[in-house]
C-alpha cells in the first residue's frame, strides 16, 4: 500500500483558556481522501488577565512571618507521583475557576487584614501572564512569596528583577541523578532547574529551597548529593511527606519516621547548616 503523510493538530483546552498544541503524524493510505480542516485564529492580548484555580482565603503556614491568603494556579510541566495537589497539576482533571476580577476584589477588601500573599500551583512559572497577575497583586500593596520548580528560569528572573516578588520558595525534588525519575518526566533536562538555584542564591531575593522526603522514591545518599548541589544555601527544608488525598500515583509511597528526618538533615548540614525540618 502507499502511503500519505497527514499532521493533526489538537486542541484548545477552555478551561485555562490556553491553547496546547499537538502534533501527531498519521500514515494515511492514498486512497482516503483527507479533508483540510478550518484554521481558526486567535487573538493574544497582553492586557489579558489571569485567571486562577483555587483561593484559601486565610493561611498562617505558606508565608512565613505573614498573615496571607493562598493563591493556586492551574497545570504543571512535572508529574511528581507525590504532588499532593493533583487536581491542579493534571490537565484532565477538573479545576475551579476563580477569574481575575473576582481574585482582585477579595484582595482588595482584605487591604489591612492580610499582608501576604503566596501564590503557587501546579507550576505557577508556567503561565506566560503570571506577571501580570503579580504586578496587579503587587499595586494593591501584598508582599508575595512565590513557589516554583524551578524550570522556568527567564521568567523567574524577570520576574524577581520587576521586583514582583518578596520571597521565592523552590523545589529541590531529587538528587540531580535521580530527577527525571522522582518527577515523572523521562529525559527531563536538569538544566533550567540549575540555572534557576543558581540565580537565586546570587540574586539577593529572599528565598528557601526545599524538598519532600518520601520513602519508594528518596534514600539518604539523594540527601547527600542534594547538599554539595545547594552547598551553601541560605536556607533549606525537608519536609515530611503526607498523603493529602490527591496525589498523582501514592502506591509505594510512605513517609519517613522523624528520626530518619533527623538523620537525613544531618547528612545536608556540613553543606547548609541552616537546614530545618518540616511537618515532623
Amino acid at each position: 500500500a502507499v502511503y500519505n503523510l497527514a499532521f493533526l493538530l489538537e486542541a484548545l483546552d477552555k478551561r485555562e483558556r490556553t491553547l496546547y498544541i499537538v502534533i501527531r503524524t498519521l500514515l494515511v493510505p492514498q486512497n482516503v481522501r483527507i479533508r483540510r480542516a478550518p484554521v481558526y485564529r486567535w487573538k493574544w492580548s497582553k492586557d489579558r488577565k489571569m485567571d486562577v484555580s483555587g483561593l484559601q482565603k486565610l493561611t498562617l503556614l505558606d508565608y512565613p512571618g505573614r498573615v496571607a491568603c493562598t493563591i493556586f494556579t492551574g497545570g504543571c510541566d512535572l508529574r511528581c507521583p507525590f504532588c499532593h495537589n493533583a487536581s491542579l497539576a493534571l490537565p484532565e482533571r477538573e479545576r475551579d475557576v476563580i477569574t481575575h476580577d473576582e481574585l482582585m476584589a477579595f484582595l482588595k477588601k482584605r487591604v489591612g487584614i492580610l499582608d501576604g500573599v503566596a501564590v503557587t500551583g501546579g507550576e505557577p512559572l508556567l503561565h506566560a501572564d503570571i506577571e501580570g497577575l503579580l504586578a496587579d497583586i503587587k499595586a494593591l500593596g501584598y508582599s508575595i512569596k512565590l513557589d516554583t520548580n524551578g524550570t522556568f528560569p527567564a521568567r523567574l528572573r524577570s520576574i524577581v528583577e520587576a521586583g514582583l516578588v518578596d520571597r521565592v520558595a523552590m523545589d529541590i525534588k531529587a538528587a540531580p541523578e535521580n530527577y527525571a525519575r522522582v518527577t515523572g518526566v523521562p529525559g527531563l533536562d536538569l538544566g533550567p532547574v540549575r540555572e534557576s538555584a543558581g540565580y537565586l542564591m546570587s540574586c539577593g531575593v529572599d528565598y528557601e529551597f526545599r524538598t519532600t522526603a518520601v520513602k519508594g522514591l528518596h534514600v539518604p545518599e539523594d540527601f547527600e548529593a542534594i547538599g554539595r548541589w545547594i552547598a551553601g544555601a541560605k536556607e533549606y527544608y525537608i519536609q515530611c511527606f503526607k498523603d493529602s488525598g490527591d496525589l498523582i500515583a501514592a502506591q509505594g509511597l510512605s513517609a519517613f519516621s522523624e528520626d530518619e528526618m533527623h538523620a537525613l538533615a544531618d547528612i545536608v548540614r556540613p553543606y547548609v547548616p541552616a537546614v530545618q525540618l518540616r511537618g515532623i
